[in-house]
This record gives C-alpha cells, sequence and structure tokens, in this order.
C-alpha cells in the first residue's frame, strides 16, 4: 500500500487531504511543521509527499533540501498559496515533481498523486529500461545519464524528460504533449518547463555534449545534435 506524507501547518487542509487519500485506498501520515516531517521521512517509508511551503518550524523548502541532500526518491507535490514564478522555479529546482496552487481541488490532487505514482511504479514486467542514442545512454531505472561515460544524476522528472526527448531525437515535442507523457496530465505550465529544460542543458553543457535541448519558440522542445 502506497504510503502519503501531508505536510501543513492546518489541521483543516490536512483533513482534507487525508479523507481524500484514504478514500483511494492509501495510507496516511500527517506533519504540521518542515521538522516532523524530516522526523517521518528519517522513521517511514514514504511514497508521496504533500507539502506546503509556508511553515513556521523548518518550512518546506528546508524539507526539498533534505530529500534532495540525501537523494531520497520520494515524490513531493507542493500545494502551496505562493503563487511567485520565482517559488515555483527554486521548488522545481530542488527536485520537486509537480507545483500546486491553493485554493486547489482535491479531486485534482488525487489525480496528480495517481500520476505521479504511475510514472514511479508503472506496470511492467520488462526488464530495466537502458535507452542508446549515439553517445547519450540513459539508465532509467538509476536515473542516471551517461554522457561519453561521464555519469550524470538526474532528478525524476528531468529522467522521464531525458527518456522522452531520447525517444522521440530531433522531433519537436509540443508543451502539451511533454505534460502528458511525463507529468501525465495537460494542464501545463510554462515555468516549469523552462525550469526543467534549462536544468537539462546545464548537464549537456557541463559534459560538453553535442546534444542540445532546442527551444522552438511558441511551440515546445526538441533533443538534437550530431548524428541525427
Amino acid at each position: 500500500m502506497e504510503q502519503i506524507l501531508v505536510v501543513d501547518d492546518d489541521p483543516q487542509i490536512r483533513e482534507v487531504i487525508r479523507t481524500h487519500i484514504e478514500q483511494s485506498g492509501m495510507s496516511v501520515l500527517e506533519a504540521e511543521s518542515g521538522r516532523q516531517a524530516i522526523e517521518r521521512l528519517e522513521a517511514e517509508r514514504i511514497d508521496v509527499i504533500i507539502l506546503d511551503l509556508m511553515m513556521d518550524d523548518r518550512d518546506g523548502f528546508e524539507v526539498l533540501r533534505y530529500l534532495n541532500a540525501r537523494r531520497l526518491d520520494t515524490l513531493t507535490i507542493v500545494v502551496s498559496a505562493r503563487r511567485q514564478e520565482q517559488d515555483k522555479i527554486d521548488t522545481l529546482g530542488l527536485g520537486a515533481d509537480d507545483y500546486m496552487t491553493k485554493p486547489f481541488s482535491p479531486m485534482e490532487l488525487m489525480a496528480r498523486i495517481r500520476a505521479v505514482l504511475r510514472r514511479r511504479y508503472p506496470v511492467s514486467n520488462h526488464p530495466s529500461l537502458v535507452i542508446r542514442l549515439n553517445h547519450l545512454i540513459l539508465e532509467v531505472d538509476n536515473y542516471t545519464l551517461l554522457v561519453d561515460n561521464e555519469k550524470i544524476p538526474l532528478t525524476y522528472v528531468e529522467c522521464g524528460l531525458m527518456q522522452l526527448f531520447m525517444q522521440n531525437p530531433d522531433k519537436v515535442m509540443t508543451k502539451l504533449e511533454i505534460y502528458q507523457q511525463v507529468w501525465q496530465h495537460e494542464r501545463y505550465d510554462d515555468n516549469n518547463l523552462s525550469v526543467y529544460m534549462s536544468r537539462l542543458r546545464k548537464h549537456l553543457e557541463r559534459a560538453q555534449s553535442t546534444w542540445e535541448i532546442q527551444t522552438v519558440r511558441g511551440v515546445g522542445y526538441r533533443l538534437t545534435g550530431a548524428g541525427i
């Protein structure tokens, strides 16, 4: 059974989320602060965190830094009243898998929880997936990109994006297609995409790869490079 950790200092919000998650047959733990969330993470196996950002005792950003520093594979959906573009950039840069603003629809939140879980635990009897594209090798199960044998660790979403691009080299992927296939919902966010494209570009540049992520203005993105 999947275990979901709900982190919010508002008990009414925690109760609403708990009710919907339990009705879906999943287990729920709660924390009212970032400190309590980190204690839960140290003691329990957590599949998904529903994380508020604004809390007095160690905020949501500190929880994300904790996950990032320990390279835990726990999925994170931020649900926050903060709507500034920089907040989204910062949280996604720290490895969050999705971002929702308050007030939110509990039914939409449940859809997003199911979507991230499908990405993490696909129903498959196939062996570990390795994708090769000239000098690029993506070890999907290990979230690792090898560029000329240099290993680059990826976040879960970064790995999903590279898998999509490497399976569709030099093809323009629209923003909607990217969200449908990687996030598995259709409400795409330009800020989210631009942050992740920037991170992928930096990974490729750091490895001095001839591959690059190109922006196709008004449409989407594509992976292109030598040997296409």
